[in-house]
């Protein structure tokens, strides 16, 4: 549990260095220990593709799922593009926090840790799948 703990607090930590927000608590235990240009870059990317993202999100083309991905409900070409891109990004941010900080085997708990957080961050209407796999609206 502690663990958790831990790694969503880091998910604030990237997330607000995603935004530009300094977080107001440090992340000691589990934390991006090197910041690597692969991580570099998906946070850049991140940042670059967020308004395009959250828009598709209130326009219902896509979705939070419960493994820390986004989801497209939509068969454009663009939409399965853009979230192709950005799971391709948080799969490398994800994979660095288990790396740097050898968890091994971790990586679906940093997924559903991630997962819970963009379920609780979502904005009314947003669709977002809950534990048990269903799709609901917030």
């Amino acid at each position: 549990m502690l663990r958790r703990i831990f790694i969503l607090f880091l998910f604030v930590f990237v997330t607000a260095m995603f935004l530009g927000i300094h977080p107001v608590y440090a992340v000691e235990k589990y934390t991006i220990k090197e910041m690597t240009s692969a991580v570099q870059s998906a946070l850049e990317n991140r940042r670059n593709r967020y308004g395009q993202l959250e828009a598709l999100k209130r326009q219902r083309k896509v979705g939070e799922n419960n493994r820390g991905y986004v989801e497209a409900f939509s068969s454009e070409g663009s939409v399965r593009s853009l979230v192709e891109a950005e799971n391709r990004d948080r799969k490398v941010i994800y994979q660095t926090i288990a790396d740097q900080n050898n968890l091994t085997d971790a990586l679906s708990t940093i997924e559903k840790v991630f997962a819970q957080t963009q379920r609780d961050n979502a904005e009314s209407g947003d669709k977002i799948q809950t534990e048990d796999g269903r799709w609901v609206k917030k």
